[in-house]
């Protein structure tokens, strides 16, 4: 039997085991499963622990709360499959990871969105932002509740980027999806989707040469050990989605519904403080393996990749409407 195949089952046995812990008794509570890919030190496990204290602060006698981290459930594209089914309620996951569910997530893949944090920052937390991104939810068969930072994505690599042309014919890591692809071919470096957890034994084996991610990369995934050089490009600011399943939240009462919507709320607001310490710490020890923080002028990566933007909105005129929302975020700063 393929390795495959026999994570595969294992994932689904782990899955269905949980099932077993569901009680169906009038005094039994209901299991909440929520899934992530991140360590338990993560500030996304951060707001998730938030979200279980305080539904089962609320709601003791109804609901028990699990968090399973570090892709225990699978890699996201597969817990997306499992939230639809109703089996797993609850995921954090990158919009880069439900382009494939919805073209509408591919906003935040393209490069340059955003001018500065702050922006970004502004536009995740607008929940009329996130009611037009959960506009196919019906479809979709989950909706996003809540958005995490995940600061900006930068380059990391064994050799330095200090300019677009260091970018040329290399190999990067980048996150599944047509818009991450396209803009690492702008760029002209060559594009190697895969997984997350697959990274560093690619880095270690030499099949990329770098990847691309916020800077706790290289110290939650060890990525650092590999990599000595880290370039503030600043080329993507893609956030984390808190999203809940459709069948599971269209059932619940009207009263539930508010726990679990403040909840998000406290998810959302915990993860964003831990998130500004954790990189400091994460640069702190970085620069204690021997990474090198690299400034680069900004612009000259813009530049490059600046004309992805009409070819997307081309290939995908829902995205104008929220793409003019970007722009206004951008210009209050």
């Amino acid at each position: 039997m393929h390795f495959k195949k026999i994570l595969g089952t294992a994932v689904a046995l782990a899955v269905a085991s949980t099932f077993a812990l569901t009680g169906c008794g009038e005094d039994s509570k209901t299991l909440v499963r929520m899934s992530h890919s991140q360590i338990e030190t993560h500030p996304d496990h951060i707001g998730l622990v938030a979200f279980k204290n305080y539904v089962e602060s609320k709601l003791p006698e109804k609901y028990e709360v699990q968090i399973f981290p570090n892709a225990t459930l699978g890699a996201n594209e597969k817990v997306l499959e499992l939230i639809k089914q109703g089996s797993v309620q609850y995921l954090v996951v990158s919009t880069a990871n439900i382009e494939a569910f919805d073209p509408i997530y591919s906003l935040f893949s393209m490069p340059y969105l955003f001018t500065s944090e702050a922006a970004f920052e502004k536009f995740i937390l607008d929940g009329k932002i996130m009611e037009q991104l959960g506009v196919n939810s019906d479809k979709n068969g989950f909706y996003p509740v809540a958005a995490f930072t995940a600061g900006s994505r930068n380059f990391y690599a064994k050799t330095p980027i200090r300019t677009v042309a260091d970018l040329s014919g290399k190999k990067f890591r980048v996150q599944a999806g047509p818009t991450n692809v396209a803009m690492m071919n702008a760029f002209g470096g060559a594009a190697t989707p895969m997984s997350f957890g697959e990274v560093y034994s690619a880095l270690q084996q030499s099949v990329i040469d770098g990847a691309e991610n916020n800077e706790l990369a290289l110290t939650d995934q060890k990525h650092g050990e590999v990599c000595k050089y880290y370039t503030y490009d600043m080329h993507q600011m893609v956030p984390d989605l808190l999203v809940v399943s459709k069948k599971f939240y269209d059932g619940l009462s009207a009263d539930d519904k508010a726990v679990f919507d403040q909840a998000a709320a406290e998810a959302e607001k915990a993860e964003f403080e831990a998130w500004d310490k954790a990189v400091q710490d994460a640069k702190k020890t970085a620069e204690g393996m021997g990474v090198e923080f690299i400034t680069v002028d900004v612009n000259e990566f813009r530049n490059k990749v600046l004309p992805l933007h009409e070819e997307l909105l081309n290939a995908t005129p829902a995205l104008r409407p929220l793409y003019e929302e970007a722009n206004k975020a951008n210009q209050a700063q």
